[in-house]
Formats: C-alpha cells, sequence, structure tokens
C-alpha cells in the first residue's frame, strides 16, 4: 500500500518544541520534493516547509522563519518537521505530501495539485 504516515502532533505550551515525522511505505522519496502543510480551523491549507531530493529547502510562511525546519532521511524513506518557539497561532492539522513539484519548490508559492501523496494529518495544538 503506497502511503505516508505522521507522527508526533499533540499538545504543546506556547515557547515549546514538536517534532513531526512523515514516513513513506510503498515508494521511494528519494526522487521527490516532500513537503509539510498546514490548515488551522476555519482557514485554508498553507504550505509551511518544502525540501527538494537534493536537499534544497523553500519556505512558504514567513511567520515560521527561523523556528521551524525539515529535513529528510533517505535511509529512512522519511522526512521531519520540527518546531521550536511555538505560537498559538501554529495550532493546525499538519501533513506531509510528496510530489513531482518544480513549480512549488522553484516559485515559492504552494501548488497543491503538484503533490499527489498526503498523509492523513497530525493535529498540533498550542496552548497552556
Amino acid at each position: 500500500q503506497l502511503q505516508l504516515v505522521e507522527s508526533g502532533g499533540g499538545l504543546v505550551q506556547p515557547g515549546g518544541s514538536l517534532r513531526l515525522s512523515c514516513v513513506a511505505s510503498g515508494f521511494t522519496l528519494d526522487y521527490s520534493e516532500v513537503g509539510w502543510f498546514r490548515q488551522a480551523p476555519g482557514k485554508g491549507r498553507e504550505g509551511v516547509l518544502c525540501i527538494s531530493s537534493r536537499g534544497g529547502i523553500t519556505n512558504y510562511a514567513d511567520s515560521v522563519k527561523g523556528r521551524f525546519t525539515i529535513s529528510r532521511d533517505t535511509s529512512k524513506n522519511q522526512f521531519s518537521l520540527q518546531l521550536h518557539s511555538v505560537t498559538p497561532e501554529d495550532t493546525a492539522m499538519y501533513y506531509c505530501a510528496r510530489g513531482d513539484a518544480p513549480n512549488s519548490y522553484y516559485s515559492g508559492i504552494f501548488y497543491s495539485d503538484e503533490f499527489d501523496y498526503w498523509g492523513q494529518g497530525t493535529q498540533v495544538t498550542v496552548s497552556s
């Protein structure tokens, strides 16, 4: 079965840290762009960070600059999102995805239709 499975979400206090992971099964991530996206209640899905097959990174959200980082581990066929200094505005359902996404990667604009496999989402709630 071809799927992406996220883990690591949960409740975290403002200023805290969290690490989300996404593992692929049934296919390799080696030659694809992979990324993290989020959707807050009542809002549309927005891109957070994307990493290319060569390790280049595209940031879609100015609000996470300097706080969130993305990385990939090809040996484990997975990638991660490290969240630091979180705020209540980071509360959202976080999704991982993969795709052949040259426009999303090079333009800095998130094109959701370039990503063909999506995880089921993991909830991140920032609250004291």
